[in-house]
């Protein structure tokens, strides 16, 4: 499996727990990802995203993201696309 780097966290909220990501690649619900840090490695899948409170399928290069996460996350961590 590959993984290629498609943004970083740019801000992370406890409730409800999601992920702020600037995306430096495009990304749409169904990706896999792995968010890796200095004390962070998560895999998940893109359950949902949200661009300005909106719901959206899909983000391109650019946009800054809203994504639930199944945990923690720290600003700076990179976020990865596994492809097959």
């Amino acid at each position: 499996m590959a993984e290629d780097i498609v943004g970083k966290i740019e801000d992370f909220f406890a409730r409800p727990v999601v992920a702020g990501i600037k995306l430096t690649g495009p990304l749409k619900v169904g990706d896999k990802i792995r968010i890796k840090g200095h004390t962070t490695d998560l895999e998940m899948q893109v359950g949902s995203m949200q661009i300005d409170n909106e719901n959206v399928t899909e983000a391109k290069k650019g946009d800054s993201i809203g994504v639930k996460v199944t945990d923690r996350v720290r600003v700076g961590d990179a976020v990865y696309k596994i492809t097959e």
